[in-house]
């Protein structure tokens, strides 16, 4: 039999082995805490740098909202903004000018025309030339969206028409109520050609013979000369200010009432012979 001296000591080490294991627990505790309370604060650190980097980023905007809304006011047709302020994105509008539409603070509704314009629906089978570059992308994607049976009926007709052979004068296109003009003419100097923008239709003009030149004047630092009388106004503008297109046959443009222009300009030819064909669009609200 196991004496009394025995059993005190198996009790001992019992009870030390008790305390082994419960310091070992505790040790595995202790850690596993320490890995919590660590993994917390790793998680409330990069929480703060998150709510930090979103407070300096709503900062910015901030900051930049009110600038681009002064750009892009400054940049409107006509804008009494400009006229009336003096900021340094007023005074880069003023430099640069105004000579159409301002689409810049809707970048979606631009990547949307530009795609589509690439993808060249449009064309209902015409292939003879492209918008040049000039041509405001946006206004033709949204007209053409509102107005698609005319524009698929002046592209179908440039397409299957032979430009050159077609006598001058007007001409309906069919399936349409809209008219071609097929002129044969000449160009003048500048100082005989008037400048106008149209309220209710679209010049399209497409130059089948010869090199016409086209200008486009500044909003900023022209004014009507004239009311307006169906469908066209006039205007009193800076030559220095003006823009210079030459056309030709491998190449359109589109005349929307944001772009105020001059046509049947001389170029730096000895020819000034031309023969242009002009579509009048209805503009869409």
């Amino acid at each position: 039999m196991p004496s009394a001296m025995d059993s005190s000591r198996r009790l001992k080490e019992r009870s030390k082995n008790n305390k082994k294991i419960r310091f070992r627990k505790w040790l595995s505790f202790s850690k596993r805490l320490r890995n919590i309370t660590e993994y917390r604060q790793i998680k409330t650190i990069r929480k703060m740098k998150k709510m930090r980097l979103m407070s300096l980023s709503l900062m910015a905007a901030l900051a930049i909202a009110p600038a681009f809304t002064a750009s892009a006011q400054c940049k409107k047709a006509e804008s009494s903004y400009c006229k009336k302020n003096t900021d340094a994105c007023c005074k880069d509008a003023k430099q640069e000018g105004v000579y159409t539409q301002d689409y810049s603070n809707d970048p979606k509704l631009v990547k949307a025309a530009q795609k589509w314009y690439k993808k060249g629906k449009w064309r209902n089978g015409f292939k003879k030339a492209d918008a040049h570059s000039s041509v405001n992308l946006v206004d033709f994607y949204l007209q053409y969206q509102k107005n698609p049976e005319q524009w698929k009926a002046l592209f179908d007709f440039i397409a299957k028409t032979d430009l050159l052979a077609i006598p001058g004068g007007k001409h309906p296109i069919p399936g349409s109520n809209l008219t071609i003009s097929v002129e044969d003419s000449k160009n003048d100097p500048l100082e005989k050609r008037g400048s106008e923008s149209h309220y209710h239709h679209i010049d399209f003009q497409y130059v089948v013979k010869g090199v016409e030149r086209f200008g486009v004047i500044d909003h900023l630092t022209s004014k009507p000369n004239c009311k307006y009388r169906p469908d066209v106004i006039h205007y009193d503008y800076d030559k220095s200010r003006a823009r210079f297109y030459d056309s030709t046959p491998d190449k359109f443009f589109i005349f929307f009432p944001g772009d105020w222009h001059i046509a049947k300009i001389a170029n730096d030819t000895d020819n000034q012979d031309i023969r242009v064909i002009v579509i009048k669009v209805d503009y869409k609200d």
